[in-house]
Order: C-alpha cells, then sequence, then structure tokens
C-alpha cells in the first residue's frame, strides 16, 4: 500500500502564476511560506520553509483569479517529484501537487475594522466585490 498526502498551510510568497502548457491544459503555480516556531534550549526558534504547488482545472482558474501575495492558503494535495538532467547531474525538485485549496480570511485592520486591502473612500471597486465571495460559494475540488 501505498499512502502520498500532504496538507500544509502558509501565505502565498508571490502572485499565482497561470500558464498553458502544450496540451491545451492550464496550470497555476504558487509559492508558499509556512512558519515554524519552536522551543530550543529554552529559546524561541523560528524556521520558514517554501514549497511550491501546481494547481489545475476550475481550482487553478479560481486561485489565479482571487488570490495575491501574502493572501492565506492551506493546500492539500500529493507531493510530486521532477527530475531532470544538467550537465550530465540528475537534479530533481520536490512539489505539490494540490488536490483542494481553501483560502484563508483577510486579516483585519483592528483599529478601522476594515480589510488591510486598499479601500480607500469606502468605495467598492468591481476587484473588492469579487473579492467578498466566501470560500463556500466557489467550487475548490479539481
Amino acid at each position: 500500500m501505498n499512502l502520498n498526502n500532504v496538507s500544509i498551510m502558509g501565505n502565498l510568497t508571490r502572485d499565482p502564476e497561470m500558464r498553458s502548457l502544450p496540451s491545451g491544459k492550464e496550470v497555476c503555480s504558487l509559492s508558499i511560506a509556512n512558519n515554524r516556531v519552536y522551543m530550543k534550549n529554552g529559546e524561541r526558534v523560528s524556521e520558514v520553509n517554501y514549497f511550491d504547488v501546481d494547481v489545475w482545472g476550475i481550482t487553478a482558474e479560481n486561485c489565479s483569479k482571487y488570490l495575491t501575495k501574502g493572501n492565506g492558503v492551506i493546500v492539500e494535495g500529493r507531493l510530486r517529484q521532477d527530475r531532470w538532467e544538467k550537465d550530465g547531474k540528475t537534479l530533481s525538485r520536490v512539489k505539490i501537487t494540490a488536490s483542494a485549496v481553501h483560502f484563508m480570511p483577510k486579516k483585519q485592520n483592528h483599529s478601522t475594522g476594515s480589510s488591510t486591502d486598499d479601500m480607500s473612500n469606502n468605495k467598492v471597486t468591481e476587484d473588492q466585490a469579487a473579492m467578498a465571495i466566501s470560500p463556500e460559494d466557489i467550487s475548490w475540488e479539481e
């Protein structure tokens, strides 16, 4: 029996990048940072790990449309190892292939009660209104 499942929570380190493959399929690439804080010899230690994520199908479209750098996400999926040769050496890297991406709520500005996004003059743009769609309203499964 084989098992290959991963769940990880973190923040996007850059805006999602959507690209089309020669096959016509579209894939959205995410890069997330995951922070770990622990105690070592009585001192608080902070560790950051970075993960590359590939998202496919309708989930890829939603990530590209609604996520930006800094957004929090929970990614569920599997690990995939890419291998290639360069200068006679075999290189590899491990990526996450997402089966589901859950958007985390936007951080609130405690002094004003508003989102940390720019909402100057209290006017809501069409893009900001689209961001108000709750994750339950959008299909996330591949």
